[in-house]
C-alpha cells in the first residue's frame, strides 16, 4: 500500500521561525529551547534550557503548546539538519530559538503522525536535497520545508499508525534505557576501580592521612607530591596563519583529538614545525597528552605512537616523567581527579575553560613506589580492555536498535507496513534479549 503525497504547506496550519532576544534580565528570563535540547530520536530534553530577554512580542509569538514540532534547520552536521522534536508538557510555555522552525499541523492532519514524519528516512533524505550550504553550514528555511512532500493517508489512518508507533517505537525506548544503563553502570565500576586503586584501599598496612579532601588516607609508605616534582610539564606550540604553510608542515594534535584514553586521528590538522622546533614539540610513544582549555579542561590520553612523526598544539599539556613514575599512573589520578570536580573545585567555577600550565603543575596526587604504580595500572588497564569490549557491544546494539526504529517509523508512515496487522519484532540475538 502507498499514500498519496502532498507539499508540507498544505499539512500546515502555522510554520514559524524563532527568537533569541538579548542577554537575561534576572526578573525577565524566559527559557529557550534550542536544537541542543532536540533529541536525534525526536525527543526534546528541555532540562536546561538557554535563558533569555524576550520582548513581550517575542514571547507571544514564539510560545509553545503541546503537539507543536520543532525542526532545526541549520546545523554543521547532516545527522543534526532538520531533527525534530515533539512538544509535551514538560515544554508548553517555553519558547524556541531562531535557529529553529516551528510547525503546528491543520486539522486534516495529525500532528503526531507528522512528527513521524519528521523522523523517518524518507524526510531525511528529502532534506539532504532541499538543503543549502552557506559558511559550511546546512540549511533549511521555512518555505524549503513547506516544499518536503508528505504521506496522506486517511485522518483515522494517521491517528492509527501514530498509535501503532506510540507502541512499538516506546518498546524500542526501553531496550535502548536498558542499555544505557549497562553503559552508566560501566562507566561508574571503572571510575570506582580506578578511585580504589588510586587510594590503594586493597594495599596490606598501615595508612595515613593524604590531606586532600576528594582523595581521603593513602598506605604509610605512598608519597603526596606535586606533579612538577615528578614530571616534566609542557605546552604545544602556538597556532597562526602565518604557521600553516612552509616546508615543514607536519600533523600536530588539539584538544579535540585527546578523548578519554583515546587519541582520535580521523581529523587531523597540520602546521610549519622548523626543524629548530621539533624536538621541542615532536611527540614521542607514552607521552601523557592533557587537554589545557576546550570543551573538557583535564581530559587526558596516552600518545602511543600510531603515527611516526606527531606533534601538538599550545591547547595541550605534554607530559613526561622526570625519573620512574608512571605516564598512566598520573593518567588514572586525573581520572579520578576530573571525577570528583577537583580542578574545577579548586578553581571556584562549574564551568572551566582553562586548566593552565601554572594549575596543573602544583597538583597533588599520591605516588606509590614505581613496581606497585606498574602493578595496579596493569590490573586497571586489563579491566579496562575488557570493559571496552563490553562497551563496543553496548554501543552496537544500540546502533542497531536505532536503526531499527527509523526503519519502522518509515514503513508505517509511507505505507509499507499495514498497522492493523502488522506484529514487528524487535531483534533478540547477539545479547539483545533482557
Amino acid at each position: 500500500m502507498s499514500y498519496p503525497t502532498l507539499r508540507m504547506k498544505f499539512a500546515l496550519a502555522a510554520n514559524d521561525g524563532g527568537a533569541w532576544g538579548d542577554d537575561p534580565v534576572a526578573d525577565s528570563a524566559t527559557p529557550v529551547l534550542r536544537s541542543t535540547e532536540i533529541m536525534l530520536d525526536g525527543r526534546i530534553q528541555p532540562d536546561m534550557p538557554a535563558l533569555r530577554n524576550l520582548s513581550s512580542r517575542e514571547r507571544k509569538s514564539t510560545t509553545l503548546r503541546v503537539g507543536d514540532i520543532l525542526v532545526v534547520k541549520s546545523s554543521g552536521s547532516d545527522a543534526h539538519l532538520g531533527k525534530s522534536g515533539w512538544v509535551d508538557e514538560r515544554c508548553a510555555g517555553m519558547s524556541f530559538s531562531n535557529f529553529i522552525q516551528r510547525l503546528r499541523t491543520s486539522e486534516e492532519f495529525s500532528p503526531r503522525y507528522i512528527w513521524y514524519f519528521m523522523n523517518c528516512s524518507a524526510m531525511k533524505e528529502q532534506v539532504r536535497t532541499l538543503s543549502s550550504t552557506t559558511t559550511g553550514l546546512q540549511n533549511l528555511s521555512g518555505s524549503l520545508i513547506t516544499e518536503i512532500e508528505v504521506p496522506r493517508p486517511p485522518l483515522d489512518e494517521q491517528h492509527r499508525i501514530a498509535d501503532f508507533l506510540d507502541a512499538e517505537t516506546g518498546r524500542i525506548d526501553q531496550l535502548c534505557a536498558h542499555r544505557d544503563k549497562q553503559i552508566q553502570l560501566l562507566e561508574d565500576t571503572a571510575y570506582s576501580r580506578a578511585f580504589d586503586a588510586v587510594r590503594g584501599v586493597k594495599e596490606p598496612g598501615q595508612r595515613k592521612d593524604s590531606g586532600l579532601d576528594w582523595l581521603g588516607d593513602v598506605p604509610a609508605d605512598w608519597r603526596l607530591g606535586a606533579v612538577s616534582h615528578y614530571f616534566e610539564v609542557e605546552l604545544g606550540k602556538m597556532l597562526n596563519q602565518e604557521r600553516v604553510t612552509g616546508s615543514h608542515v607536519r600533523p600536530y594534535l588539539r584538544v579535540a583529538n585527546v578523548q578519554w584514553d583515546n587519541v582520535d586521528l580521523s581529523e587531523l590538522a597540520s602546521m610549519n614545525f622548523p626543524p629548530e622546533e621539533q624536538a621541542r614539540y615532536r611527540l614521542k610513544p607514552g607521552d601523557l597528552l592533557v587537554n589545557e582549555g576546550g570543551s573538557w579542561p583535564g581530559r587526558a590520553a596516552i600518545w602511543r605512537g600510531e603515527i611516526p612523526e606527531m606533534y601538538y598544539q599550545k591547547a595541550l599539556h605534554r607530559i613526561r616523567p622526570r625519573g620512574q613514575e608512571l605516564n598512566r599512573w598520573l593518567y588514572y589520578c586525573l581520572v579520578v581527579a576530573e571525577r570528583f570536580r577537583v580542578f574545577q573545585v579548586q578553581g571556584n567555577t562549574s564551568t572551566m575553560t582553562h586548566l593552565t600550565r601554572e594549575q596543573l603543575k602544583p597538583q597533588r596526587f599520591p605516588f606509590p613506589h614505581p613496581a606497585t604504580q606498574h602493578r595496579l595500572v596493569v590490573e586497571l588497564d586489563r579491566k579496562a580492555e575488557h570493559d571496552l569490549r563490553v562497551r563496543r557491544l553496548l554501543d552496537e546494539q544500540l546502533a542497531l536498535l536505532s536503526e531499527r526504529r527509523r526503519a519502522l517509523i518509515t514503513a508505517a508512515v509511507t505505507g509499507q507496513i499495514d498497522v492493523t496487522t502488522a506484529r514487528p519484532q524487535l531483534p533478540s540475538q547477539g545479547g539483545m534479549s533482557e
